[in-house]
């Protein structure tokens, strides 16, 4: 099991993803994000690029897709919050979305 992300981490490590858009739900201790595409097309392709990086690191995004739209939820179920993984995969989805 991971750690959940220590306060100094999260001093550290929040910031730059609240600054790209991810919202920390404190209820849960996890972060959120709604990506917007052009295309349902698009919205696949950034869900496709991304799965092989949640099966990689074996922490898969709570995530839904409506058309263009897909929101995403990250949170270590085991952890009971945020830690390493959810950062990483957070960092990865942006980097996708920015290239599509």
């Amino acid at each position: 099991m991971r750690p959940k992300l220590t306060d100094v981490e999260r001093t550290t490590l929040m910031p730059p993803l609240e600054r790209a858009g991810w919202v920390h739900d404190a209820a849960r201790d996890a972060i959120q994000k709604r990506y917007i595409f052009d295309s349902f097309q698009q919205a696949m392709a950034f869900m496709t690029g991304c799965a092989s990086m949640c099966d990689q690191l074996d922490h898969h995004p709570e995530w839904t897709n409506v058309y263009s739209r897909v929101d995403v939820t990250l949170v270590t179920h085991d952890a009971e919050g945020l830690t390493e993984l959810d950062v990483t995969l957070a960092t990865h989805m942006d980097r996708v979305a920015t290239e599509l």
